[in-house]
């Protein structure tokens, strides 16, 4: 039997699907006798459409949909095209074109494709695919009518699975939760008539009421096959796209934190699992041996700090450049964050959020506003690249935590700017699951979904952002200043002509010089002796003032409390309830490379 596997636009272009080629190691270990191919029309797509164009898309979920939703629904063409104007206003002149030209494109690609010896079709439905996915079943089922379609991935929770059977004939099947199991369950079931008895594999003829996730989880993480990325690599070369890809790697399935509460992230997982660094280890140098890249991505949604540690002190020592991004939780102290960069970790994803701490508590993250800019000082120091997002406008936000942001947004302006998030109300979330405890008085439709989807199908699918009423238009209005002081944060670091780090420290022995620049302002120079100096190393990580009171300065709290607050009204340093971190970075000595100056980072 023939299995064909299918990820559509808005996949990363530069990165194969790891969810197809985890699939795919599965069920050739499990079942041999199938054919399984894996196919990626999002490199097709990104040619057609131009890489440049692509990629902004691709940045964007509401605009990607938007540009399919006239294949699927053309009487909504007028309220998509308004969407995706609004969220690409750059490209807004295109939508025509660029909706068009995807058209053409999903033609062009199934003519050039024969699924008539195929005994089932797999879609990966994930982030900004579920309506591409939607019209390319429509237009394989329009060409083989027989042929039988299943749906899984990250969207598909049991609710939308029950929705899609009910409303789109070109969708048999939807495989709910973890892939494996139910996916090699279904492939017995059509090529040996082997009953699954499994809830994760919806039909039409399933029981109507919504299946309760059944844990179908692989328990051991050990087990699961290195995926086989070569399919990609067979397209990309036949394409003649000239980059160089980034891999996928998994460490740990689900997330060992799971307290955030405006995540949803998790819905698919029924538990936490991680590996030992050594399997990890294996797979990196086996994907460089097959593909000759150098360059990877956790998809974690954290990695494990225990067995990440132990992995990147052995990448520290090995003979591969290997370079990593992930998304991880902050590290303890700045040793370990350069441990981490000198394992390759050069570009990371944190958690950071916010900076208030109320508002840091309302959300669950278990960390501080001072946490966090010690996170974003340390990753400067190292030499990794913190991208992080600051969710504005989360509800029951207060004017005091808008003005705290406002504050320490000014003290953090020499690190790697964040970016604005929307909130957005998830479903599942801690959040949409008790809405009236942050201020949310009724859960709706999300208003964008109104112009992807006609109201027939609208009221059928549970989708996976939801809108709300509450404080919405007053959270508007208060976070609006944030939003011009993270634009001007961005300017400033676009148009520096220095490539130095805006605020650093030399250490004289008994005295610190200290250089600093600030928007619109000459480069500032302090110096800092004896006890002073001390203070402000004794600041390098967050530190209560009391310890600092303890430790230097025993009864002279009024001249300790003056020496912090005038640092901190040169923006030298950052105090938050009570504790205290001095902003200066290390200067990088002259022959030191920034990490986005070496070669192979990330793009």
């Amino acid at each position: 039997m023939r299995i064909d596997l299918i990820s559509m636009p808005w996949a990363i272009m530069h990165r194969p699907s790891i969810q197809l080629g985890a699939l795919k190691s599965w069920l050739n270990r499990q079942q041999p006798e199938l054919e399984v191919h894996c196919h990626h029309p999002y490199l097709s797509a990104a040619r057609a459409i131009g890489l440049a164009t692509y990629r902004r898309i691709s940045e964007n979920p509401w605009a990607g949909e938007a540009l399919y939703g006239p294949l699927l629904f053309p009487e909504q063409r007028q309220e998509q095209a308004r969407l995706f104007m609004r969220e690409l206003p750059e490209l807004a002149s295109r939508f025509q074109e660029l909706s068009h030209g995807l058209s053409d494109h999903l033609d062009q690609w199934l003519a050039g494709q024969d699924f008539s010896g195929s005994g089932l079709i797999g879609l990966s439905v994930c982030f900004s695919q579920l309506i591409p996915s939607l019209v390319l079943a429509a237009r394989i089922k329009s060409r083989w009518p027989t042929l039988r379609i299943v749906f899984g991935g990250s969207t598909c929770t049991p609710q939308l699975g029950r929705g899609l059977l009910r409303l789109f004939d070109q969708v048999d099947f939807v495989i709910v939760g973890e892939g494996e199991r139910p996916l090699a369950a279904l492939c017995r079931l059509l090529a040996r008539g082997e009953e699954p008895a499994s809830a994760n594999i919806l039909r039409r003829d399933s029981p109507p009421a919504p299946p309760v996730l059944e844990n179908r989880e692989i328990p051991d993480p050990a087990d699961l096959p290195i995926p086989d990325y070569h399919d990609y690599f067979r397209e990309l070369a036949g394409l003649g796209l000239a980059f160089i890809p980034e891999l996928p790697l998994e460490f740990s399935r689900g997330c060992w934190w799971n307290r955030c509460s405006f995540c949803n992230l998790n819905l698919q997982w029924c538990g936490y699992r991680a590996r030992k660094h050594d399997q990890v280890l294996d797979q990196v140098r086996t994907l460089v041996r097959r593909h000759h890249c150098l360059d990877f991505f956790f998809t974690d949604n954290a990695l494990p700090p225990a067995e990440a540690g132990r992995f990147f002190a052995r990448t520290s020592r090995w003979d591969l450049d290997t370079r990593f991004f992930a998304e991880i939780r902050i590290p303890r102290s700045a040793a370990e964050w350069h441990r981490y960069r000198a394992g390759g970790l050069t570009s990371i994803q944190v958690g950071i959020e916010a900076l208030s701490d109320s508002l840091l508590a309302r959300m669950n993250k278990g960390t501080t506003g001072l946490d966090n800019i010690a996170a974003m000082k340390f990753a400067a120091e190292a030499g990794i690249d913190l991208d992080g997002n600051l969710i504005l406008e989360f509800p029951g936000s207060t004017d005091r935590e808008v003005a705290e942001t406002l504050r320490l947004l000014e003290l953090v302006l020499p690190y790697r700017p964040l970016a604005a998030a929307s909130f957005f109300l998830g479903q599942g979330s801690p959040v949409s699951r008790e809405p009236g405890r942050f201020g949310i008085r009724a859960v709706t439709p999300h208003p964008h979904n109104r112009a992807l989807f006609p109201a027939r199908i609208r009221a059928g699918l549970d989708l996976l952002i939801l809108g709300y009423r509450g404080d919405r238009v007053e959270q508007r209005r208060r976070w609006r200043p944030v939003r011009r002081a993270i634009r001007a944060w961005h300017r400033f670091h676009r148009d520096r002509a220095s490539k130095r780090p805006p605020l650093t420290m030399r250490d004289g022995g008994d005295f610190l010089l200290i250089r600093q620049e600030r928007p619109g302002q000459p480069v500032l120079h302090h110096r800092l002796r004896g006890l002073s100096r001390r203070i402000y190393l004794a600041c390098a990580r967050p530190v209560d003032k009391k310890v600092l009171l303890e430790r230097l300065m025993t009864g002279k709290e009024d001249q300790l409390t003056g020496f912090l607050r005038q640092m901190e009204e040169k923006k030298l340093m950052a105090g938050l309830n009570g504790r205290w971190l001095a902003l200066a970075v290390a200067e990088p000595s002259p022959g030191q490379k920034a990490a986005n100056d070496t070669p192979g980072s990330r793009s």
